[in-house]
């Protein structure tokens, strides 16, 4: 008996549903209910784990990593649960790109890293750990967590492909893309060797 498909506007309710989770801000709630002040003018400004580990907290950043982390893992395992593979992954990435691009702060959001290894920790988890590695790997080596990040993600659909999970593949290069896109100026300060490194304490 063939396998039915998922209705469309299953896939898309999913999407929808992705969308706003990824939407949620954790990184200026998590400052804001810590008393770290606005995380709009703090160091780079940016929304995620990284630049609230800049306010000094280094609990505020991990919370803020777990959470982004979490949206991203929610929306694939709802799609996943409520309607399968495809729309995991389409909740998936719709989680991702409403970090990116959020509702709620006028599509100005973050870059995406916590919530992309969310998604593939629970969407193929042999690529996620090892995300997760390489990640630790490169920040250990150089403490720069934007070449970590470019590192993790750019090897990602490799990884994918050596582990025999090729149906994620065009996601993960599709989030990889992204991600290469939301870290452009970071690239630039790399090649200019600008790039800040964060410090032993």
């Amino acid at each position: 008996m063939p396998e039915l498909l998922t209705p469309l506007w299953l896939i898309g309710l999913l999407g929808l549903l992705g969308y706003v989770l990824g939407s949620v801000a954790f990184g200026p709630l998590v400052a804001r209910a810590m008393g770290l002040g606005d995380l709009r003018g703090i160091g780079s400004g940016n929304i995620g784990a990284t630049n609230v580990l800049r306010t000094g907290s280094k609990a505020a950043a991990a919370l803020t990593l777990v959470l982004d982390g979490a949206k991203g893992a929610l929306a694939v395992g709802l799609g996943w649960a409520l309607a399968g593979q495809d729309a995991a992954q389409a909740a998936g990435l719709a989680a991702f790109l409403g970090h990116l691009f959020p509702v709620f702060l006028a599509f100005r959001g973050g870059k995406g890293v916590a919530t992309w290894l969310g998604v593939a920790l629970v969407l193929a988890w042999p690529v996620g750990l090892a995300a997760c590695a390489l990640w630790a790997a490169v920040f250990a080596a150089t403490r720069i967590s934007s070449l970590a990040a470019l590192v993790a993600a750019g090897l990602a659909p490799l990884v994918a492909l050596g582990t025999g999970q090729g149906d994620a593949l065009v996601l993960l290069l599709a989030m990889a893309g992204l991600i290469f896109w939301s870290h452009r100026s970071n690239i630039s300060r790399l090649l200019s060797g600008t790039e800040p490194r964060f410090t032993r304490r």
